[in-house]
């Protein structure tokens, strides 16, 4: 036989499994998604200019120094194709009719 308790705690349990559960803002998530991607835009920036400073002042690897640039270009690129489909977005709203 069930005791009561073990009832109400079955029922608790059930409940708190079965509670639908707030959806993230879409909103939310794009802006956390972009706060992420511009702080991997200023990480790599960041680590590019460290490589150029440690090459110049201390004679470091020119190997990495090139591997830096060539990872910054590539960001910069990425920023820029993500700012001209924004502009481009930006535009098409504008010739929607009203």
């Amino acid at each position: 036989m069930i005791s009561a308790n073990m009832a109400i705690h079955g029922y608790d349990t059930a409940r708190s499994a079965a509670a639908p559960r707030p959806t993230p803002d879409p909103a939310a998530r794009s802006e956390a998604a972009f706060g992420a991607a511009l702080g991997e835009f200023a990480t790599e920036l960041q680590g590019a200019d460290t490589a150029a400073r440690n090459t110049m002042i201390s004679g470091a690897d020119p190997h990495a120094l090139v591997e830096a640039l060539a990872a910054t270009e590539l960001a910069v690129e990425t920023a820029v194709s993500v700012r001209d489909k924004v502009v481009e977005a930006y535009l098409e709203i504008l010739r929607m009719p009203v």
